[in-house]
């Protein structure tokens, strides 16, 4: 919330002159653009979605052929719920951006959450693969969330243990490795993967919560209560311990 109202704070003194459609002399329609694109992103990060809708319109009539205005505008409007706005804007970013890899890997992103799972697969790839792109590792496990959404569990294995074997260490991958290992009723192989994060990485309330229902499935009742017992003390407010103290499992 503070970086969101930071950006805020930056890209309104920005805007001082530029946020009605008349642009100050020696400011482009691109300036003005990018000035309401930091707006939109600013209000979206701040749950006003409405405003964040009016900035990205205006950014949108101001430089309609920039991809990072368009992918903006696809994130607003599928965070307003307007599929038909999403999908175009964000089509219309890849195609204008299509040699950039993160306009590519936000993109795939939407095709895997609206069930095109081997659109958005094919794309990660591409994204993995172009040289511009410095953290591929981030698109292997990108694509093993959209496969595992999908339903192809083996196939985001794949892409987990590929990330893993970048960047050993790497928490993100470890943590969908070890969900997936309890997933496909392989408890015994996710509470290794929960000790080997815990051992290289600090504790979140989401892998904690994996290594007590890892340490449940397994019958270990004291090690599920330590890890319980973690999630309560260092993150009470979150998703995982109202879960845990609501008695559910998943």
């Amino acid at each position: 919330m503070k970086r969101a109202a930071a950006i805020l704070c930056a890209a309104l003194a920005l805007s001082a002159c530029v946020s009605s459609e008349e642009l100050e002399p020696g400011k482009t329609p691109a300036d003005a653009a990018a000035i309401n694109v930091q707006l939109a992103i600013a209000y979206m990060r701040l749950g006003k979605l409405s405003i964040a809708q009016k900035f990205i319109e205006r950014a949108l009539r101001q430089d309609s052929h920039n991809a990072s205005v368009q992918e903006t505008a696809g994130l607003v409007y599928e965070r307003i719920g307007d599929d038909d706005k999403a999908r175009h804007a964000y089509a219309e970013a890849a195609s204008i951006g299509k040699d950039d890899p993160n306009i590519l890997n936000t993109y795939a992103g939407y095709l895997c959450r609206t069930h095109r799972a081997a659109e958005g697969e094919k794309l990660f790839q591409k994204v993995i693969a172009s040289p511009l792109y410095q953290t591929p590792e981030v698109a292997m496990v990108n694509a093993g969330v959209c496969l595992r959404g999908s339903g192809d569990l083996i196939g985001a294995d794949r892409y987990f243990q590929r990330a893993l074997a970048v960047r050993p260490n790497m928490p993100e991958a470890m943590l969908e490795s070890g969900a997936l290992a309890l997933e496909r009723k392989d408890p015994q192989n996710a509470a290794q993967i929960v000790q080997r994060y815990l051992a290289v990485n600090p504790p979140t309330a989401e892998i904690l919560w994996l290594g007590l229902r890892a340490e449940r499935a397994l019958g270990s009742a004291s090690e599920a209560d330590a890890y319980g017992q973690r999630l309560q003390k260092d993150f009470p407010a979150s998703r995982e311990a109202r879960a845990m103290r609501a008695g559910m499992s998943r």
